[in-house]
């Protein structure tokens, strides 16, 4: 069987890598996916290296855009508006990723959609959402995350907050919960047959993360330090140097983990501290001597045999090549137009019967504009038409 929201159609008006994100999980997941995307104003992933095969295609909308179709219109053009609708009556489900008010420029917004399209569900993704002072307001990642509370007590003491090598806000926060925002409105519709109108701000997502740090203040009022917490670098929780520069994560916790973690690096005399023991600073300080008496690889193979929640951190490429990764098969490979193949990462969900099946890389804007207008009803005449005068732009 195709994946499990196979017979789901989603029109898709997002750019750059939140929105793409939340509707490649979605085609993974068997959805019927369709881009609409201005033919003039390049979307930045398209023009970032690597690129491969013989298209010359970005690697990165390779992957971004896998399994999905490419329709371009100018949104500006009332007949690009008269195509939507014709889509609606087959696409019942949209995502867009314009600041606030832009869709309703172009008659667009979901209560003028839903007049004709009652059952529509409409997912906006934007920042800051639609309503508040700061809805307007341009934003990325890390404005987002700074907007968050986040980062006021993440980082050390000595350098503040740090950049992360992800987009926390844009995908953990925009593109999962536009899934789960858009999955849990499906549900809703086959349940009453009512479409409704998601409103996803990823800073309101990134806020939700302060998860246990912000139940504790919203209940006593007291603020978090950098390293002042059980887990942001106040215990013996954290990273450790090894003596190659490269690093290990220890996460032992509990006092059993903690106890096989004193005995293997011959320290059985910390075990009556605890991870948070009272003398922190000076018992940190010996454990990081210690660590640096080895490498990453030597430590990692004393505590191969060991239940002490310690990990090697590893590079990407040893991290792609792991046998846990493999098993997983978190790598696939699809065919490239023209011969080839190139790898890419896999849908992260598992599922039993209805496994994802991958549609292909992804394409260059507009590769689909003409066959999806010809099943629309279009003349080849009339798309060359409109290729003259404009609606492609």
């Amino acid at each position: 069987m195709a994946g499990p929201l196979q017979g789901i159609k989603i029109l898709d008006f997002t750019t750059l890598l939140p929105g793409p994100y939340a509707t490649l999980l979605l085609a993974d997941m068997g959805a019927e996916v369709l881009r609409v995307v201005s033919g003039t104003r390049l979307d930045l992933t398209t023009l970032l290296p690597p690129f491969i095969g013989k298209e010359n295609i970005s690697a990165i909308l390779a992957y971004l855009g896998r399994g999905k179709k490419s329709l371009t219109l100018n949104l500006k053009d009332l007949r690009a508006v008269k195509i939507v609708h014709q889509l609606l009556d087959e696409y019942d489900i949209v995502i867009e990723q314009f600041r606030p008010g832009v869709m309703a420029k172009f008659g667009l917004d979901y209560p003028t959609l839903k007049e004709r399209h009652p059952c529509l569900i409409y997912c906006s993704l934007t920042g800051y959402g639609q309503t508040g002072p700061m809805a307007d307001r341009a934003g990325h990642d890390i404005n987002y995350l700074a907007r968050s509370g986040l980062m006021a007590y993440s980082g050390r003491k000595e350098t503040g907050p740090v950049l992360t090598g992800m987009q926390i806000a844009d995908i953990a926060s925009g593109s999962n919960n536009s899934v789960i925002g858009i999955l849990a409105a499906v549900v809703h519709r086959q349940q009453t047959g009512e479409g409704q109108y998601i409103d996803v701000a990823m800073t309101d997502g990134v806020m939700a993360f302060n998860a246990m740090v912000g139940a504790a203040f919203l209940a006593d009022g007291q603020e978090l330090e950098r390293e002042g917490h059980l887990l942001n670098g106040g215990s013996l929780y954290d990273f450790y140097e090894t003596s190659d520069g490269r690093y290990l994560s220890f996460g032992g916790l509990e006092p059993q983990f903690f106890a096989a973690f004193c005995q293997a690096i011959g320290r059985p005399d910390l075990m009556p501290g605890t991870v948070v023991t009272t003398d922190l600073p000076k018992v940190k300080k010996e454990v990081r001597e210690i660590i640096r008496s080895k490498t990453r690889d030597e430590w990692t193979e004393i505590f191969k045999n060991c239940d002490a929640c310690l990990e090697p951190v590893l590079s990407l490429a040893e991290a792609l090549s792991n046998p846990q990764v493999r098993d997983r098969r978190m790598v696939v490979e699809l065919p490239l137009p023209g011969g080839g193949t190139v790898k890419q990462l896999a849908c992260p969900i598992q599922f039993s019967t209805t496994r994802p099946e991958y549609g292909g890389i992804g394409v260059m804007a507009g590769t689909h504009t003409s066959e999806v207008l010809i099943k629309l009803g279009y003349t080849k005449d009339e798309i060359g038409e409109f290729e003259k005068t404009g609606l492609f732009q």
